[in-house]
């Protein structure tokens, strides 16, 4: 136990001991410090009863002068010991430092311009026994590092309000103009199972868990897709969902094993549909989270203004990397041209997710050669097996992804609905995954029936809410967007 902890469990016995509950179970705030500033002449001749955490707290004989934050922002009281009384006064020896309390009394302004509280009465609402990390040069809270800022969260948010709680509040922001987008324009949500007997919709590993009643494994879903789908052959025309997914995968600015997606499918469309819905969308959630579709994202100037650029997958490889791609029709001569410029290549895998690396030299990072936004379109049908293939064009699929900043944003399809070549796909996947590329897609039976009912020609996206919440937020990391993002076991000392 800490000495610091050890004192403030001293404070906290020793108010029990004078009848004091340090945790009482309500409290009567009827304003919050936002509404008290903003508000403030009208509330000027209103008792009103304002709460927080105690972040300041200064002496001066018979006075005292705080400020107390609650989750609006700051304010300042000022409790004199003739208003409260002796005994009440003294309690202030007891507090500390990220105590929370509860103030009730007027407001005014004192003689430098700030709008205060003049305390009549408080109480303390929770006894904080860890205190706030130390004050940096500058006065200002400081944590020691990042790891420390993700692992403590609470902590990062008290310390670093100014800069972290904001993300936040646009991430929320994000996710309202997205529902409202796409509620508007008919789409129902809907929530599909976490727990899958059969993953699939995507090429990951999934993390696997096990069903005890049942005598079953279960796999965390990987992505939305399959069930959504399932739910156009029922009928449903235009469905979307909002959704956490769970990749067994590795970990870096881009990626987080447990992440949030929206997809969607709408009936009788198309990936160039998909196209403009999704540059509609964009545009309108950075008008809304922002108040604008022009802004910078890591020094890069963007415009999310309709129309993207449209680039072929293939025109963009070549131009950017000096390999045509179609050139090299097996996954050896491809691997081959790709080591003769230099590249690495990874022997797992097959020619399609070759390409998809290729593909990441253009458009992903720092170093994109493309910075967007953008739509590349028309990939291998190797690369993406559950897109439709473009008629007259065997080995394509009608499928983009969308870029901008260097941040992959998502993909579309004019999705597959021949349940025949769907069969022959996922088998195409099973050889590739019994030749050693663990992330390939399993066969799904049950998705294949489905299909055989009949699904309308259809059109699908899905797009990852964190890098959106990235990008709108000039991040450069997915951990700054999530807040309680996966980290490695904590060491102990």
């Amino acid at each position: 136990m800490s000495d610091e902890r050890e004192y403030r469990i001293e404070k906290l016995e020793a108010l029990r001991a004078a009848g004091i509950d340090p945790y009482p179970t309500r409290s009567a705030r009827d304003h919050t410090a936002a509404e008290a500033r903003a508000r403030f002449d009208e509330l000027q001749d209103t008792t009103i009863t304002l709460a927080g955490r105690l972040m300041q707290l200064r002496e001066m004989g018979k006075a005292a002068f705080a400020h107390i934050e609650d989750g609006s922002g700051r304010i300042q009281i000022y409790i004199k010991r003739d208003v409260v009384g002796d005994e009440a006064f003294a309690l202030l020896k007891k507090l500390d430092l990220s105590d929370i309390v509860e103030a009730t009394g007027t407001l005014f302004t004192t003689r430098t311009g700030e709008k205060t509280l003049n305390v009549e009465r408080y109480r303390l609402l929770a006894k904080s026994l860890a205190p706030l990390p130390a004050k940096g040069a500058e006065g200002a809270l400081k944590l020691s590092d990042d790891e420390t800022r993700y692992r403590r969260r609470y902590l990062d948010l008290i310390a670093n309000r100014e800069t972290e709680l904001p993300i936040f509040v646009a991430r929320g922001r994000i996710l309202a103009a997205m529902r409202a987008f796409l509620n508007a324009r008919g789409f129902l949500e809907v929530e599909t199972p976490i727990l899958q007997p059969l993953y699939g919709g995507a090429t990951a590993r999934p993390f696997v868990t096990h069903h005890n009643t049942l005598d079953r494994d279960l796999y965390l879903r990987i992505a939305i897709e399959l069930y959504l789908k399932r739910l156009i052959v029922g009928g449903i025309e235009r469905v979307y969902e909002i959704g956490r997914n769970f990749r067994n995968e590795g970990i870096d600015r881009n990626h987080n094993p447990e992440f949030t997606m929206m997809e969607l499918y709408q009936a009788y469309a198309d990936y160039e549909e998909m196209m403009r819905l999704v540059e509609e969308l964009y545009a309108y959630i950075a008008e809304q989270t922002l108040g604008t579709r022009q802004f910078t994202y890591l020094g890069v100037e963007l415009d999310l203004t309709p129309p993207w650029r449209r680039v072929s997958l293939r025109e963009a490889i070549a131009e950017h990397t000096g390999i045509d791609y179609v050139q090299y029709p097996t996954r050896d001569e491809l691997a081959a041209a790709m080591r003769a410029k230099g590249y690495d290549v990874d022997p797992k895998l097959g020619r399609g997710r070759l390409i998809d690396d290729l593909q990441g030299l253009v458009v992903k990072g720092e170093n994109a050669s493309i910075k967007g936004p953008v739509f590349l379109y028309d990939y291998p049908v190797d690369l993406l097996p559950l897109a439709k293939r473009k008629p007259g064009a065997p080995d394509l699929v009608e499928a983009f992804q969308a870029y901008a900043g260097g941040l992959e944003l998502g993909k579309a399809f004019t999705e597959l609905n021949d349940p025949l070549d769907q069969r022959a796909r996922f088998e195409d996947q099973a050889r590739q995954r019994a030749g050693g590329d663990d992330e390939a897609q399993a066969l799904d039976e049950d998705f294949i029936e489905a299909l055989e009912v009949g699904m309308p020609p259809t059109g699908g996206f899905g797009g990852g809410i964190d890098r959106l919440t990235m990008l709108l937020t000039n991040q450069s990391s997915i951990r700054e967007v999530i807040l309680f993002p996966t980290l490695r076991e904590q060491r102990q000392e």
